[in-house]
């Protein structure tokens, strides 16, 4: 199983045999996770290192949970109190950590490029866990292995992404790798979220749902990301939902079967209808969070393989 990166930054420089390595890797962790054992030594030895600048509790929880399953020393930084409120910059935050020897460095940081910077600058693998509206690896990783599970299959889908496609990371990089796995990628929204510089993903842009729904297998509906918005992008939330909220009439438009999907966290009565985010039938959500744990496992697993085959 080859994955020739140093690094995980994104999904931009990944091949489908990249993708499909990770999956299947993660697949492992999916069943080592629901034993009563679920430790390994795959990493035993080795130091991890999360910073997060932006406050996150799934991404963190579960990066912090992979790596302490498969071994490895974790250790979390308070980036919100950290030397950088007291002015240091990126560049001496990576050169003080490079002097500790870490191994593998989880980052997430609110201005996009600022992880690949940092990468450039220490000597360990830097894992990308959200930078700015630029990218979320794992978060798409983690997507599609819930698609695959539910599906059977990765490619030649009809996928959905709904809501505010103009902030969010994830929809990026859901972009992208479902792009390069043969999907045919709808994305729903008011204009105002999402912008028709997305169509040169190959994407098809709808703003109606019931037009924009219409025989998918995968509705993916996005958080309103109200901390990157500085105007008017939606008239209110009442009419948002209203519009733009995912409920059962809008559903029935997709295909019986068509799986729910959120990255969380949810805005219940806003993004979703909080009984179809529960309905155990229709909606993924909490195996999104399963999967998640399963997919960072399996990607510092082969980074650190590359980390001892260059030693």
């Amino acid at each position: 199983m080859r994955f020739a990166h140093r690094h995980l930054l994104g999904i931009e420089h990944l091949s489908q045999s990249d993708i499909t390595a990770i999956l299947d890797l993660a697949e492992t962790y999916v069943e080592m996770n629901r034993q009563p054992n679920k430790h390994s030594d795959v990493l035993a030895g080795l130091t991890q290192i999360n910073m997060f600048f932006e406050n996150s509790t799934r991404t963190q929880a579960s990066f912090e949970l992979a790596g302490k399953r498969l071994g490895a020393d974790v250790m979390n930084m308070a980036m919100q109190a950290s030397s950088i409120k007291k002015g240091e910059t990126l560049i001496d935050t990576a050169m003080t950590l490079n002097a500790m020897h870490p191994d593998l460095l989880v980052v997430r940081h609110p201005h996009s490029g600022a992880v690949d910077l940092l990468a450039q600058k220490v000597n360990c693998a830097v894992l990308n866990a959200g930078d700015g509206r630029h990218e979320h690896p794992t978060q798409a990783l983690l997507d599609a292995l819930t698609i695959r599970r539910a599906k059977g299959r990765l490619h030649r889908l009809n996928i959905a992404i709904c809501g505010d496609v103009a902030h969010s990371r994830v929809a990026r990089s859901n972009l992208i790798l479902l792009g390069k796995m043969e999907n045919r990628i709808r994305l729903i929204g008011p204009p105002t979220l999402v912008p028709s510089q997305f169509a040169e993903f190959g994407a098809e842009i709808y703003d109606d749902m019931n037009e924009g729904l219409q025989d998918v297998d995968v509705v993916m509906m996005l958080r309103l990301q109200r901390e990157r918005m500085d105007g008017g992008f939606i008239p209110s939330e009442r009419e948002y939902y209203h519009r733009y909220g995912l409920d059962a009439a809008k559903l029935a438009q997709a295909k019986p079967d068509a799986i729910v999907m959120h990255p969380g966290p949810m805005n219940r009565g806003v993004e979703i209808d909080g009984t179809l985010a529960d309905d155990i039938n229709r909606s993924v959500i909490q195996e999104q969070v399963e999967m998640g744990v399963a997919v960072r496992m399996a990607a510092m697993e082969l980074l650190a393989r590359n980390l001892r085959e260059a030693a």
